[in-house]
């Protein structure tokens, strides 16, 4: 008799699997293995399968650049005035916020340093 896998790798095809991947590596986000262990090394490679399943059958399309200013300034507390730096005198600040101007490379760049956010992110055409 063939005994069971103690940590079971199988691929991801259906959503059935994809669901069961799910379940199986819950615990491990309440408790996280070390990284050495063969605990560590299931838990790695099933979020390495997991995500490539969701990259195919869930593509996230990046947000647009205007949003990722927006977000990234809720998250570290930022105002307008914060983003005179990276864009300019306050109007266009608030020109750039309000869709009115678009970014130019030399904005998208400091936006890049200053903010941290992708570039390819901050390039894409508002929808």
């Amino acid at each position: 008799m063939k005994k069971p896998d103690r940590y079971p790798i199988r691929p991801i095809r259906t959503d059935a699997d994809y669901r069961a991947a799910l379940a199986l590596v819950a615990p491990y986000f309440d408790n996280e293995p070390e990284i050495d262990s063969d605990a560590g090394a299931h838990f790695e490679a099933m979020v390495t399968l997991i995500e490539a399943y969701e990259a195919k059958h869930y593509p996230m399309s990046p947000p647009d650049p205007i949003e990722a200013i927006l977000f990234r300034m809720e998250q570290n507390g930022l105002k307008p005035k914060d983003l005179e730096p990276m864009i300019g005198q306050r109007n266009r600040v608030y020109e750039v916020l309000n869709g009115k101007r678009k970014l130019t490379m030399a904005m998208v760049w400091r936006l890049h340093i200053g903010l941290g956010i992708p570039a390819e992110g901050l390039i894409r055409q508002p929808t």
